[in-house]
């Protein structure tokens, strides 16, 4: 079956078997950020943006992604950057394989949200999890890169 996504602003067509994962298939294009982590939904390893939207690619089959926008890390890579100067400031990013997940997520919740409370964030991620850290600075620099606009002026 043959499938055509717009991937990280680039047409791309591939051939596929119709049980295909949208995970295997955006590895195969190249898209080494996207990682198999539980296979079962729960570890947010694998969260692409679909239309814009968070999807966990290792439940998507890859048909399903035929016509649409998938974005990967490898499309945002300056937010992600400045978003990782966070990370790293509050000795967030340990062993890093959580963090293209994390980072997929914090930036979708960004776009859809101006102010989120704590707990809400804590909602908003709660299917990422993270091996390394303990959660508490990552918190720390997510709370800081979605206030970073919003700091007054020092006088």
């Amino acid at each position: 079956m043959k499938v055509q996504i717009t991937l990280n602003g680039k047409l791309e067509t591939a051939v596929i078997e119709p049980d295909t994962l949208l995970l295997d298939l955006l590895r195969q294009l190249g898209c080494y950020s996207v990682k198999r982590g539980c296979e079962t939904s729960n570890c947010g390893l694998c969260t692409v943006w679909m239309d814009e939207k968070p999807v966990l690619s290792c439940s998507v089959l890859a048909a399903r992604a035929d016509g649409r926008q998938v974005t990967t890390l490898e499309g945002l890579q300056k937010e992600a950057e400045q978003f990782g100067q966070f990370m790293a400031a509050e000795g967030a990013d340990q062993c890093g394989f959580c963090s293209p997940g994390l980072i997929m997520n914090v930036l979708a919740m960004e776009r859809q949200a101006d102010h989120m409370t704590d707990a809400e964030i804590r909602e908003y991620l709660a299917g990422n999890l993270c091996r390394c850290t303990g959660y508490m600075a990552q918190m720390r620099a997510i709370e800081k890169y979605l206030n970073r606009d919003k700091e007054a002026p020092a006088e």
